[in-house]
């Protein structure tokens, strides 16, 4: 389970590096205009992504996050701050499953939600959820880009493996 996971963090990594590299060829403008999706803008549903993130990690390491307090809360309004944020967290989520301890996959995780709502979830599924929550939202966004006159790319997790396997 712990290479799998490792797996997914690899291709989180990898395809957060894709899709900023193609909404970074348009306009701040372009960026934050409204479009259809949960967070309705392609800067709101990355702002989403990285608080849901941080806040994950946060119960997963036992570290408080204080500064985030709701799940729609704007970490970065401008591109490149976000692109920074995103970078540095994604290595975090790398190195939070590469220094896990294999047998703390199958420990339950206590924590409460950002409403203060005490929850239990063995820690494989929060992975399995966190990674799961990445691919979702990273597909509105595609969504989004793909109205747009800059090309989505690929993020097929295959086009990841394939890629990584040539390396």
């Amino acid at each position: 389970m712990k290479s799998y996971f490792a797996s997914l963090a690899r291709y989180n990594q990898w395809a957060n590096r894709r899709l900023y590299g193609a909404v970074g060829e348009l306009s701040p403008d372009e960026i934050d205009a409204p479009r259809i999706g949960f967070f309705p803008s392609l800067l709101k549903t990355f702002n989403h992504l990285i608080v849901a993130d941080r806040i994950w990690l946060s119960r997963l390491t036992g570290i408080a996050d204080p500064e985030m307090r709701a799940l729609d809360q704007i970490v970065a309004a401008e591109f490149a701050a976000l692109t920074a944020a995103r970078a540095a967290l994604d290595q975090r989520i790398l190195d939070c499953v590469n220094d896990m301890p294999a047998a703390r996959l199958s420990e339950v995780l206590t924590y409460k939600t950002v409403a203060g709502i005490a929850h239990e979830t063995p820690i494989a599924l929060v992975l399995g959820h966190m990674f799961n929550h990445q691919t979702h939202h990273r597909g509105q966004a595609h969504g989004m880009l793909s109205g747009t006159r800059v090309a989505p790319p690929s993020l097929d997790l295959i086009a990841f493996l394939r890629e990584e396997a040539m390396s």
